[in-house]
C-alpha cells in the first residue's frame, strides 16, 4: 500500500486534490481511499486530506502520519524542521513554489520537487490555484497512474471550460518534471 499526504489550507484544492489523484488511482485499475481531516472549517485553515492507494480494497480508515508521497500545496504549513522526516524512505516530496525554475534534491533517500504550480494556475486560470499541477507533477513522477487516467479523473470531476482549464493544468505539471 502507498500513502500520499496533502498540506494546504482550507479554499486551496486539497479535497479536490484527493479526489482527483483517487479517481486518477481508480482509473488506472487499483483501489484508492481519499478523505480529508480538517479542525476549524474556515477558509485558510491549515488542513491535510490523505489518498491511500493498494492492489486490492483499501479498509484502513485512520489519518496518514508519515507517508510515501507528501504534496504540499501551501509551503508555509511545512514545519521548520528536517523534511526526510516528513516521508517514508524513498518518499517523495513535491512542494508548490514560487520558482519558474524546476529544482530537484535528493537527500537521505528523499526525493523533493520543487513546482511552480501556482505560477502555471496564474496564467491559464488567472488565480492562483496550482493543486491540479501538482497533481499532473505527481503523476510524472511517481507512475502511479498515467496522464491519460488523470485526464479522465478531471473529466469526471469538472466539466466544460473550468475541465479544460484543468486538463491544461495537469500537462504543464506532468511536463515540468520531464
Amino acid at each position: 500500500m502507498k500513502e500520499i499526504k496533502i498540506l494546504a489550507r482550507a479554499g486551496q484544492g486539497a479535497i479536490t486534490t484527493a479526489t482527483l489523484l483517487g479517481t486518477a488511482v481508480y482509473e488506472s485499475g487499483k483501489y484508492a481511499y481519499a478523505f480529508p481531516h480538517f479542525g476549524a472549517a474556515r477558509m485558510g485553515a491549515a488542513m491535510n486530506a490523505f489518498v491511500r492507494i493498494d492492489d486490492k480494497p483499501v479498509r484502513d480508515k485512520s489519518q496518514i502520519k508519515i507517508p510515501d508521497y507528501l504534496i504540499v500545496i501551501d509551503s508555509t504549513l511545512i514545519p521548520e524542521t528536517d523534511l526526510n522526516s516528513l516521508v517514508k524512505h524513498n518518499g517523495i516530496i513535491i512542494i508548490n513554489q514560487q520558482n519558474k525554475e524546476k529544482i530537484v534534491k535528493e537527500t537521505n533517500n528523499v526525493t523533493i520537487y520543487y513546482v511552480a504550480g501556482n505560477e502555471i494556475a496564474q496564467e491559464i486560470l488567472r488565480r492562483p490555484l496550482g493543486n491540479t499541477v501538482l497533481v499532473g507533477a505527481f503523476a510524472y513522477v511517481t507512475k502511479e497512474f498515467g496522464l491519460d487516467s488523470l485526464i479522465n479523473s478531471i473529466n469526471k470531476r469538472f466539466k466544460g471550460k473550468v475541465s479544460e482549464q484543468n486538463i491544461e493544468l495537469a500537462k504543464r505539471g506532468y511536463e515540468y518534471l520531464k
